[in-house]
């Protein structure tokens, strides 16, 4: 039996990482509660995409649902993606020079415009604009459209998934505010980038280059 210890949402996270897959009543054996307990639980963190559910036949009796945890679960627990990006990405420029780390991230770009070109064909300025924020936002950027007076269109994301990438490679923002230019055909300016320290989110104003 599991000591209770933490909260009954933390030990049922803990299940699943450890089991992979479980029962209600496997659940409900393991940290001695009741199956109501466990499906009130389960309920809010399937709703919240922690867990996802499958519909487990068996040989003999009726289908059962097994929980495990969705990717958004999985990444709740502890991960170091940035430390690790990092060591690799001096490891490399020691051995190979600025360059080749300057050439990674062009690649990098290079693969997303490809990607996101896609998504911005048959649009106007404006509509692009619009489609390249709701992009950045399926990538953690929390971006968000806004217009000034003079017709400048202001893209604000208040969080950056390779901040701490970009503070140490600072190749990764210039990389980043290029990809912007080529997507939207566009003059931008950033104000305001949170890798620099300057704000607690970067700021770029945008207007369509004639």
């Amino acid at each position: 039996m599991v000591t209770k210890t933490t909260s009954t949402r933390d030990q049922i996270l803990s299940l699943l990482k450890r089991k992979k897959q479980l029962t209600v009543s496997a659940i409900a054996h393991e940290l001695d509660i009741t199956e109501m307990a466990v499906r009130r639980h389960l309920n809010t963190l399937e709703r919240d995409d922690i867990v996802e559910t499958t519909l487990f036949r068996q040989a003999m009796g009726r289908p059962t649902n097994v929980y495990q945890l969705s990717h958004s679960g999985q990444e709740l627990f502890p991960r170091d993606y940035a430390t690790f990006s990092i060591e690799l990405l001096k490891d490399l420029e020691r051995l190979e020079g600025t360059d080749k780390v300057k050439e990674l991230f062009s690649r990098r770009s290079e693969r997303i415009k490809n990607r996101y070109e896609k998504r911005m064909f048959l649009k106007d300025f404006g509509e692009k604009v619009e489609e390249f924020a709701r992009l950045q936002n399926e990538n953690g950027f929390m971006a968000e459209v806004s217009t000034e007076e003079d017709g400048t269109y202001v893209i604000k994301q208040y969080n950056c998934p390779i901040a701490d990438v970009a503070i140490e490679f600072p190749l990764v923002c210039e990389s980043e505010m290029n990809l912007m230019k080529e997507l939207l055909h566009a003059d931008v300016h950033c104000v305001t980038c949170i890798a620099t320290g300057q704000d607690g989110h970067c700021y770029y104003r945008i207007r369509e280059k004639k």
